[in-house]
This record gives C-alpha cells, sequence and structure tokens, in this order.
C-alpha cells in the first residue's frame, strides 16, 4: 500500500463514503457551500479544475476551513499538480492514469487517485503501487457489474466509482466488497450551487449513508 492509499484510508475515516465532485464558477460561493457540507457530516472535498475559479476556491478551503481535506479534480497535466500543491490542496484526481503525474503528486506529497476504466489500465496502476483506484465513468464504463467482474482478477484493488451515480444507485455501489467510497455531485449540483440553495446542500449531505 503506498502512500495515498495510507492518507486517503485516513480521511475516509472522517468523513461519509460520498466524496462531493464539485464544479466552482463563482469563487464567492465557495465558503457557503464549504459551510453548508461540513453541517452536514462532509468533509473530503474534491474540487474540480474545470473553472477558473477552481483553484481559487482550493485555496479558500486550505486557508479558511482547516477541518475540511479539499484537493482537485480533473487534473490531466502534471503542471497542475504544481498548482494544487501551491493552492494548499492535499489530494489530486484525475480522470485516466498517469505516471507523470503520480511521480510529481508523490514529490510534492499530494495523494493521487488515478481514473481506470479497463483491466488493462488496472494493471498499470496496480505496477506504479496504486491499489485504490477512480473507476470513471463509473455508469458508462459498465457500473456494478464491471466492478463485480474487476473483483475476480483484482483481489487487492478497492474503488471509488464515479460518474453517473446519483442519490437512487449510490448506496448499491457502497455495498460492494472492493467500493471504498463513491464520487457525486447530485448534492452539490451547478442547479443548487447557482440558486445558493445551501439549505438542501446541507440537509442531502445529512441524508447521505455513514
Amino acid at each position: 500500500m503506498n502512500k495515498s492509499s495510507v492518507m486517503f484510508d485516513a480521511w475516509l475515516k472522517l468523513t461519509k463514503p460520498v466524496i462531493p465532485v464539485i464544479v466552482i464558477d463563482q469563487e464567492s460561493d465557495t465558503r457557503p457551500l464549504a459551510e453548508a457540507l461540513t453541517k452536514g457530516g462532509v468533509k473530503l472535498l474534491e474540487v474540480t479544475l474545470r473553472t477558473s475559479a477552481g483553484l481559487k476556491a482550493i485555496k479558500i478551503l486550505s486557508d479558511e476551513f482547516p477541518e475540511l481535506i479539499a484537493g482537485a479534480g480533473t487534473v490531466i497535466e502534471p503542471d497542475q499538480v504544481d498548482e494544487v500543491a501551491h493552492a494548499g490542496g492535499r489530494f489530486i484526481v484525475s480522470p485516466g492514469f498517469s505516471e507523470k503525474i503520480a511521480e510529481r503528486a508523490e514529490m510534492l506529497g499530494l495523494a493521487y487517485l488515478p481514473g481506470v476504466a479497463t483491466a488493462t489500465e488496472i494493471m498499470m496502476a496496480i505496477n506504479s503501487g496504486y491499489r485504490f483506484l477512480k473507476f470513471f465513468p463509473a455508469a458508462q464504463a459498465g457500473g456494478i457489474k464491471m466492478l463485480k467482474a474487476f473483483s475476480g482478477p483484482f483481489p487487492q484493488v478497492t474503488f471509488c466509482p464515479t460518474g453517473g451515480i446519483n442519490e437512487h444507485d449510490y448506496e448499491d455501489y457502497l455495498k460492494l466488497n472492493n467500493v471504498r467510497c463513491v464520487g457525486g455531485s447530485w448534492f452539490v449540483s451547478g442547479q443548487l450551487i447557482g440558486d445558493k440553495n445551501w439549505r438542501s446542500v446541507k440537509a442531502l449531505a445529512e441524508q447521505l449513508s455513514t
């Protein structure tokens, strides 16, 4: 088990087994969103780098919400790892697996959750020392049936399935022996954030399985 797995192991014990996949369009939404999620019992946050406000949001979370563990999603280039580290992020998540990103994350002390969708990609990650992987895009890549199939040849690997998972099926994923957590956005949707509906964000977070 590499350092990333150990770090995620420790963090996941502090929060609910659902990681919010957050897209921040306006920097000003960061604080009220963080407060709502914290009150709802969610402490591990993935802020995607799909918008220009992503890194700024991670900086705010790292500086002002020490009780939260903030990291970056949609990391696809090694240089982004440096930017996340500079912003105070503690982990990175990528849609695929990259040895260069893995090396950079290890050098800077960030945990890395690489994405995989096939047996070949899982083997590449295993050969680089990774045993905790993001299965993405989960729903489109075979969902629960595919994860069950992976459990045979890869008993040493656990997953965080992300992509297309919602409030209706996330608990089914969590019942699988090789799933440690799931990633989702239904309780931090663009609609909820755009409407500043922090009360609903908090309520939905509270309703998540523990």
